[in-house]
């Protein structure tokens, strides 16, 4: 596969040169693949958010580098603006950046800047609006008339608007109920699957993540612990367990009842994959 993002060696340290330095990310390395859908999950402390805010040049690297489309995102440093339209960030809680009279104008912000106007600015923020699940009614409505579900809906509008070739999302669903985390989620997969855009999404739930990822990178402590698809990284459960991170709950089943002595795969995370191998053992004679 392509990448459109490769991270070289990349440390990023806080508070150098005083006592309170602290290393967030350490010698990294990962590529991110064009069009791919990743999941980025670890911990607290583990270097996800540091890790992000480097992919759009947010922050500049202690040691190490960037690179979008094989280009080094630092090379040129004045031109690092025109990086954060290519790599778009929906840090977590974005409706508390809103700030337009309307929904239509808060969609509208990123594109305006890039010097976009007329019927292709139109176009951008009906198109973002219709991909983030938002009634074309609400357009002209003032953003802090909304639910907090909407809001956010509209904070990742302004985001898609600038068309970005990698969309990255962290926690986008932190603080909505199952309904709405369900229905943002399935809006996220479908933008995915119409666009083909790379999709990161950032989650410290690793059941979301095991429900839309195509791939899953592991963090802890500032170092990547894993990295494959969701079959891979789920078949190494007792290693997520052992470093202080969660599994999906089909897959925490699987591993009990593969501990009480069920061969069953403990690579398992769907429900579907569950029920398929406890009915294969029932009709092998292995569950009464």
């Amino acid at each position: 596969m392509n990448e459109i993002i490769r991270i070289e060696n990349l440390t990023h340290t806080y508070g150098e040169g005083t006592p309170f330095r602290r290393s967030a990310v350490e010698d990294m390395s990962l590529d991110i693949y064009r069009g791919e859908f990743l999941g980025l999950i670890g911990h607290t402390g583990s270097g996800k958010s540091t890790l992000i805010q480097h992919f759009n040049g947010l922050l500049k690297p202690t040691a190490g580098r960037v690179l979008l489309d094989g280009q080094d995102i630092w090379a040129e440093p004045k031109k690092i603006r025109a990086v954060r339209f290519r790599v778009g960030l929906v840090f977590q809680y974005p409706e508390y950046q809103l700030f337009e009279e309307t929904v239509y104008r808060d969609i509208a912000f990123g594109p305006t800047n890039m010097g976009l106007s007329g019927e292709e600015l139109d176009r951008r923020v009906h198109d973002a609006a219709r991909f983030a699940g938002l009634d074309e009614g609400l357009l002209q409505k003032s953003p802090f008339a909304l639910s907090g579900g909407q809001k956010r809906r509209v904070a990742i509008a302004g985001v898609i608007a600038m068309e970005p070739e990698v969309l990255v999302l962290d926690e986008p669903s932190a603080g909505l109920d199952p309904r709405g985390r369900e229905e943002l989620l399935s809006n996220i997969r479908a933008y995915h699957a119409e666009r083909g855009n790379t999709v990161v999404l950032v989650s410290h739930s690793m059941d979301e993540i095991a429900q839309n990822a195509d791939r899953i990178v592991v963090l802890s402590d500032g170092h990547v612990l894993m990295s494959g698809a969701p079959r891979e990284v789920f078949a190494r459960a007792d290693e997520l367990v052992a470093a202080g991170l969660d599994v999906p709950q089909v897959t925490r089943v699987a591993m009990a009842l593969r501990a009480k002595g069920l061969p069953i795969d403990p690579a398992v995370y769907t429900v579907a994959e569950l029920k398929a191998a406890l009915l294969a053992l029932r009709r092998g004679g292995a569950v009464c």
